[in-house]
This record gives C-alpha cells, sequence and structure tokens, in this order.
C-alpha cells in the first residue's frame, strides 16, 4: 500500500472542517496486514510456501496468550499476521472465533505506521473515527510501542502503530520464529 493509499484508509470518514484544516495525517506505510483465519500455521504454511514469505515471528500459549495464536509473515516492504482463536481461549479468543464464524476467513485489521498515535488518534477521531482503543503502551525485554485503534465506515479497523522505541520481532508479546 502507498503512503497515499493508506492516508485516503484512514481520511476515508472525511475531514470535519473545511479549508482551515492543517493538512493531511502525517503517516509512514501500511506496518501490518491483520488475517483472521481458522488455522493459522497451515495459512502460515501455505503463504510461506506460496507467496516466498519468511515466518519472523509468532504468539500463542507457549509465549504467554492463551487467546490467540498468531505467525507474523514478513518480505520486502511486506508484513502479514494470521491469527486464529485457540480452543477453549478466553474472551479473545471467543470473540475472534464469533468474527470468524460471522465472516470467515479475511482481513482483521490493516495497522498502520504514524509517527506520533496520540496525535494521529486525536486527528482521526476529531474527523469522524470510530475509536475502539485509545493509545496505550506495551513494552517487554525489545523496548515499547505505542498503538490506538479506530474505525471508520465500512467496518474496517486500523491500529495506530509507533514502533519508534521498539526492536523486537514485531510487537510485545511476539517471539523470534525458528522452526519449520
Amino acid at each position: 500500500m502507498t503512503d497515499t493509499a493508506a492516508e485516503s484508509v484512514l481520511l476515508a470518514a472525511g475531514p470535519a472542517g473545511g479549508a482551515e484544516d492543517a493538512g493531511p495525517l502525517p503517516m509512514g506505510r501500511a506496518d501490518a496486514l491483520v488475517f483472521a483465519v481458522g488455522d493459522a500455521e497451515r495459512a502460515a504454511r501455505r503463504y510461506r510456501a506460496a507467496l516466498g514469505l519468511r515466518c519472523t515471528a509468532h504468539a500463542g500459549p507457549e509465549t504467554g496468550d492463551p487467546d490467540v495464536v498468531s505467525y507474523v509473515l514478513s518480505g520486502p516492504g511486506t508484513r502479514i499476521v494470521l491469527t486464529s482463536p485457540v480452543p477453549g481461549g478466553g474472551p479473545r479468543g471467543r470473540e475472534l472465533a464469533a468474527h470468524l464464524a460471522r465472516h470467515g476467513d479475511g482481513v482483521l485489521d490493516l495497522a498502520v505506521s504514524v509517527p506520533e498515535v496520540h496525535y494521529a488518534y486525536d486527528y482521526a477521531v476529531d474527523r469522524g473515527a470510530l475509536s475502539l482503543a485509545e493509545p496505550y503502551e506495551v513494552r517487554d525485554r525489545f523496548g515499547s510501542v505505542v498503538l490506538a485503534t479506530i474505525a471508520v465506515p465500512g467496518g474496517t479497523r486500523h491500529t495506530l502503530v509507533d514502533r519508534a522505541g521498539y526492536a523486537g520481532p514485531y510487537l510485545p508479546g511476539f517471539e523470534p520464529f525458528a522452526g519449520w
């Protein structure tokens, strides 16, 4: 996704004002495309084989997340995250399972890199985006990431990501992947 395309996604709600608006939201690029899938490991193996992507990180019960299992696939300029519920998992897993039952496999979130999450969040919400999660910070041994989540018309979810202070494989809670 180009910077212009990502910008138009976030501005789809429409500006609140007119010519007096400060200008477009300062953004980087698409950070990750997150898919909800029935079987994340199987999907990751297929994407890896079909698209030549590398599995660079994972999260799940073995890394401390009892609700969902996720694999991060990376290639030049591309990051895809495949996520599925853990059978018998907690609330997040049940919510994801219900989403999959309603919609089947598909895009769950378009994460967008921004230089300042608080500003980007306020900018988008002031222009009509629905707040799903106010800005918050998560950290682990690799550093910290600031995140916020919004929704725009059409039901799409966007996570705003500032990973300037993070050197890990994807997000806190994910571990480097060494399998397959």
